[in-house]
C-alpha cells in the first residue's frame, strides 16, 4: 500500500509540475527533476532504486517507439549530414573529451572506465529531448534534426559503453574483435527490427478490438527491447528499425477506430513514463548519497562538476567546428551543393549546441554497471560514476532545460515549419481523390447513376474544397460565424440528449452510443474549424 502511495503522490505531482511549467513556460522535465531531488531530501522521503535493466526497458522503450513511429524519412534524408555529426561525432567528441578530464582528475582511472564514463554521458535522451521540443516552439529543421539526433545517439554511445565496459572488466579486446562486434550488432539490429515489424505487423492489424489492440501494441514495444537484449542488439536501433517500418505499414491498414484511441492511449503513457522517469531521475540522489562516505562528497562533487561543464563545453566545441567546416567548404566549393551541406546560421548552431539535456539513458547505464553483487566482480569507480552520471543527468536538465526559452527569445528564432502549407495541399488531394472516386464508380461495381445521395455528398466534397481551397470568399467573421453556429447547435442537442435520459425516455445504452455519434460530429467540427 506504501508504493502505491508514494507512486499516486508522484503522478500528482508531476501534473502539478507539468501545469506549472506550462504556466511559467519552461520545460516540464527540468521541474521534474528537480521536485524529485526535493523529495529524495525529505527525511522520510522514498528510497527507490532503479533496476538498470527495468528502467531502459519501462522508460526507453515506448518512448522511443513513440517518437520513432512519428518520423519523418524525408526529413532525415534531406537533413542525413548533420544527423550524422551529432549522432556519431559529437558522442565521439563528447566521450573522449569525458574521457580525458576524468583521467587528468583522477589518474589512477583505468582508460577503459575512463570511456565508459564519457559513453555513458555523451548522448543527449530521447525522452528529454522529445519533452523538452514539444514545448518550445523552434525552426522546423532544427527540431527535425534535434529529434533524429535524439533517435540514434543513444545507439552510438551505448555501443562504446558495451565495449568499454568488457574491456574493464575482463581487460580484453582488439581492433579487429571491436569492430567486428560493432558492424555485427548495426547489421544485426537492424535486420532484427525490421524482421520484427514485417512479422509483428501482420500479428497486431489482426486485432480489431480496440483494448486488445492497444495492449498489443505496448507488449511489443516493451518485447522488442527485451528481446534485442537477450540477442545482445542494440535496443535502440531495433525498436527505432521497427517503429519507422510499422508506421508505413500499420498507417494504411489500421482502422481509425482502432487508431484514433491507440495515439489518446499513447499519449497517455508517454506523459506518465516521462513525468516518472524524470522524477524517479531525481530521486537516485538519495541512494546514490547513502553509499557515499561523507569524506568523499566534495571530491566527488568537483569531478561531477567538472564532467558536466566539459559535456557542455564538448557539444558546443564540435557543433561550432562542424558550422564553420561547412563555411570554409562552402567558399572553397561554391554554393553548390545539397541542402543538408548549407551551413546554418550562428545562432542555430548555439542553439543545437545547448540543447544537450540527458537524462534516463545516462543514468540507466551508469546504474548497469557491475556492484560486485552476484559473486562477479565490481565495476572500478562505480560510485564516483553514478554520481556523475547523475549531476549531469540534473545539471543539464536544469541549466538548459530552464534557459532554452530564453535563449530562444534571445536569438530571435522564429517557426518556420512548413507543416501549415502540407497540410492545405494535402487536404486539397485528399477530396480531389474523393471527388474522382465518384467518377470512377463504375471501375468498383457501383451504380453510376447519379442519384440524390450521390448528388447531396458530392456537393458535401465540393463545398468542403472550395473553403479548403481558399477561393470561397468568406470573410474570417463570417467563418467564425459558422463555427459558432455549428458549436450552439452541438450544445443545443447534447442538452436534448440529457434530457432525454432524465426524463426516462432513454436508457443508459442508448445514451452512451448517441454520445459517441455527436463526439463525433464535434470532432469532425473541429477539423472544419481548421479550414
Amino acid at each position: 500500500m506504501n508504493i502505491l502511495l508514494w507512486t499516486l503522490s508522484l503522478l500528482l505531482g508531476a501534473v502539478l509540475l507539468a501545469a506549472l511549467a506550462r504556466r511559467i513556460k519552461v520545460p516540464s522535465p527540468s521541474l521534474l527533476a528537480l521536485g524529485g531531488v526535493l523529495v529524495a531530501l525529505i527525511p522520510d522521503g522514498p528510497r527507490i532504486s532503479l533496476e538498470p535493466d527495468l528502467a531502459l526497458a519501462l522508460f526507453v522503450a515506448p518512448v522511443l517507439m513513440d517518437a520513432a513511429f512519428d518520423n519523418s524519412l524525408r526529413d532525415l534524408r534531406e537533413n542525413w549530414i548533420p544527423i550524422t555529426s551529432l549522432v556519431f561525432m559529437a558522442v565521439a567528441v563528447t566521450t573522449a573529451a569525458v574521457a580525458l578530464v576524468a583521467r587528468w582528475l583522477v589518474p589512477a582511472m583505468p582508460w577503459p572506465v575512463a570511456i565508459a564514463l564519457g559513453a555513458a554521458v555523451a548522448p543527449p535522451d530521447a525522452a528529454a529531448a522529445t519533452a523538452v521540443l514539444k514545448e518550445v516552439r523552434l525552426p522546423h529543421r532544427l527540431v527535425t534534426i534535434l529529434e533524429d539526433e535524439s533517435l540514434l545517439n543513444d545507439a552510438s554511445a551505448l555501443l562504446v559503453y558495451r565495449l568499454a565496459v568488457g574491456a574493464a572488466i575482463a581487460h580484453t579486446g582488439n581492433a579487429i574483435e571491436v569492430t567486428s562486434t560493432l558492424a555485427f550488432i548495426l547489421v544485426g539490429s537492424v535486420a532484427a527490427g525490421a524482421l520484427f515489424a514485417f512479422a509483428y505487423g501482420n500479428i497486431v492489424n489482426r486485432f480489431s478490438d480496440v483494448p486488445s489492440s492497444i495492449v498489443m501494441q505496448f507488449i511489443g514495444a516493451f518485447g522488442i527491447w527485451i528481446l534485442a537484449d537477450q540477442l545482445e542488439l542494440s535496443g535502440v536501433l531495433v525498436v527505432v528499425t521497427a517503429a519507422v517500418i510499422l508506421s508505413r505499414r500499420s498507417a494504411i491498414r489500421m482502422p481509425a477506430a482502432v487508431r484514433v484511441p491507440s495515439y489518446a492511449v499513447w499519449d497517455l503513457a508517454v506523459f506518465v513514463l516521462n513525468a516518472l522517469a524524470f522524477i524517479l531521475a531525481g530521486l537516485q540522489i538519495g541512494p546514490i548519497m547513502d553509499r557515499l562516505a561523507h569524506a568523499q562528497h566534495v571530491h566527488y562533487g568537483i569531478f561531477a562538476t567538472a564532467i558536466l561543464v566539459t559535456v557542455i563545453l564538448a557539444r558546443t566545441a564540435w557543433v561550432m567546428t562542424y558550422n564553420l567546416s561547412l563555411r570554409l567548404a562552402r567558399r572553397v566549393f561554391g554554393p553548390r551543393g545539397p541542402r543538408a551541406l548549407s551551413p546554418p546560421p550562428f545562432k542555430n548552431g548555439v542553439l543545437v549546441s545547448w540543447c544537450g539535456m540527458r537524462g534516463i539513458v545516462t543514468l540507466a547505464a551508469a546504474l548497469a554497471l557491475p556492484d560486485g553483487t552476484g559473486g562477479g566482480p565490481a565495476f572500478p569507480y562505480r560510485d564516483l560514476i553514478v554520481l556523475t552520471a547523475f549531476a549531469v543527468v540534473l545539471g543539464t536538465l536544469v541549466v538548459q532545460g530552464l534557459t532554452l526559452r530564453t535563449l530562444v527569445m534571445t536569438l530571435g528564432l522564429e517557426d518556420d515549419s512548413p507543416v501549415d502549407s502540407e497540410i492545405r495541399a494535402g487536404r486539397v488531394q485528399i477530396f480531389k481523390a474523393a471527388l474522382e472516386s465518384l467518377d470512377n464508380r463504375n471501375n468498383a461495381g457501383l451504380d453510376n447513376i447519379e442519384t440524390d445521395a450521390a448528388s447531396a455528398f458530392r456537393r458535401e466534397l465540393e463545398e468542403a474544397l472550395t473553403r479548403i481551397d481558399g477561393s470561397a470568399g468568406r470573410s474570417e467573421r463570417e467563418h467564425q460565424a459558422e463555427v459558432a453556429l455549428r458549436a450552439n447547435a452541438r450544445t443545443a442537442a447534447r442538452e436534448r440528449l440529457n434530457a432525454l435520459r432524465s426524463a426516462g425516455a432513454i436508457g443508459e445504452a442508448a445514451y452512451q452510443e448517441l454520445e459517441k455519434e455527436l463526439d463525433l460530429i464535434e470532432l469532425d467540427a473541429d477539423v472544419r474549424s481548421r479550414w
